[in-house]
């Protein structure tokens, strides 16, 4: 089957289950955004000068803040338009940078709505953070010459796997690209076997180790925790269905070796914050929410982080971070975050989306992996017990971070250098 067919019956697909699509994405929604951006109708811009950043969700806009940043300090005269997939990722750009980007809702791949999106923003270049490709919306960038790169590039085995038996269809979107910059070696393999150009492909390292946090978030780290006195604190960040349990059952588990401990729970999705809160109280949890701006005072066994965008500050409050998705096949979270802070990492066992950076942690014992929740309790009673085991961790977690930074100069270099060709190609 021909790259061109196999997309026309993707299509085909598409257009049968437009209802259930577009149930699922209603949702996904802002006051300010108009659900019709969800077809491609964007405002034109109106400067000659566009770039385009694509993050789906809240993870992917982290990982790209440093590059975000990075592209408005770099271009300054170029309008830097950013499109997420869901509501929580538009939150978090918000939040980070007002109205210094613009941003869209990505539209739904049907060949339409694409085409309209970026005939409507025309951008220069195309820039696709971590794995989120579509194939008529590269299509549409294909077709008017946009050149497409994508940063921070990673594929699990699973996604590989799934985007293997895609055949003809894979290979037609990723045929085309004009750069691919792994965040490993693996990840720059599997995308040469999938289809993507050899020569396209380098191996950059990974954006998440470029991970800088602002003076203002350790101050505010600091403040909190002054509040709350010398008793030791862990955090469960980005929490997933079924790991929630496992952490409220550890943090029984560490009360009775630690009973003046303090757990901060943050879980993964916004809209759980309510059905968590609930699981706190039957647990019989003392809870403050953070939302509620209530004190934690002496009696307080858990703060729940039911904000957007506070997950780092509360990091830095810790003593312990466990890091989520990774007790329940979900493929984990960002553990660099609390690494690059000198916070004493724990993660469980299933972390296929972040092998590598796993991996690169665990062989500096810079990482503590536990099997389950009861495996968790122990890990963090005993680290907050044992002062110095816990601040070489955190130490061993810093100093990788530092030595592995890199990936943010490699993806600049290679975007100003296209620019760079680009514009010269068209003078």
């Amino acid at each position: 089957m021909s790259p061109r067919l196999a997309r026309r019956l993707y299509s085909l697909l598409l257009y049968l289950l437009a209802p259930l699509i577009w149930w699922r994405v209603w949702r996904e929604w802002l006051p300010t955004h108009p659900r019709r951006e969800r077809l491609g109708y964007v405002p034109a811009v109106g400067v000659h000068r566009c770039l385009w950043l694509h993050a789906a969700s809240v993870g992917e806009v982290v990982t790209a803040t440093p590059l975000i940043r990075a592209l408005l300090d770099d271009y300054p005269d170029h309008a830097l338009i950013v499109t997420t997939m869901t509501a929580t990722g538009a939150r978090q750009l918000q939040q980070t940078f007002g109205d210094r980007v613009r941003h869209h809702f990505l539209p739904l791949d049907f060949p339409g709505a694409t085409r309209r999106f970026v005939a409507r923003i025309n951008p220069r270049l195309a820039i696709i953070a971590e794995t989120e490709l579509w194939p008529n919306l590269l299509a549409a960038c294909y077709r008017r010459g946009v050149p497409v790169a994508v940063a921070n590039a990673r594929l699990s085995p699973g996604a590989f796997r799934l985007y293997r038996r895609l055949g003809a269809l894979c290979r037609g979107m990723l045929a085309p690209l004009d750069w691919v910059g792994a965040k490993s070696q693996s990840d720059a393999e599997r995308f040469r076997a999938l289809g993507a150009r050899p020569e396209a492909v380098a191996m950059t390292g990974a954006l998440k180790f470029d991970l800088n946090v602002d003076e203002s978030v350790l101050a505010a780290s600091r403040r909190l925790r002054q509040r709350w006195g010398p008793r030791p604190v862990w955090i469960a960040g980005s929490t997933h269905p079924g790991e929630d349990e496992q952490v409220l059952a550890a943090h029984a588990q560490v009360r009775r070796h630690l009973p003046e401990a303090l757990l901060i729970l943050v879980p993964r999705h916004p809209q759980r914050f309510e059905a968590v809160a609930e699981l706190c109280e039957a647990a019989g949890e003392r809870l403050v929410r953070l939302s509620a701006g209530a004190r934690v005072d002496a009696e307080t066994t858990l703060l729940l982080g039911d904000t957007m965008g506070d997950l780092i500050k509360l990091y830095g409050c810790a003593d312990v971070a466990f890091v989520g998705g990774s007790l329940v096949t979900v493929g984990g979270h960002n553990l660099l975050e609390p690494a690059a802070l000198g916070v004493a990492v724990v993660s469980g066992p299933h972390l296929d989306n972040l092998r590598e950076i796993a991996d690169t942690l665990a062989e500096h014992e810079a990482r503590c992996e536990v099997a389950d929740g009861e495996a968790l309790g122990q890990a963090v009673a005993v680290l907050l017990d044992d002062a110095p085991r816990r601040e070489r961790l955190g130490a061993a977690g810093r100093q990788v971070v530092a030595a592995n930074r890199g990936a943010l100069a490699a993806t600049r270099r290679r975007l100003a250098a296209y620019l760079t060709d680009t514009a010269s190609n068209n003078s």
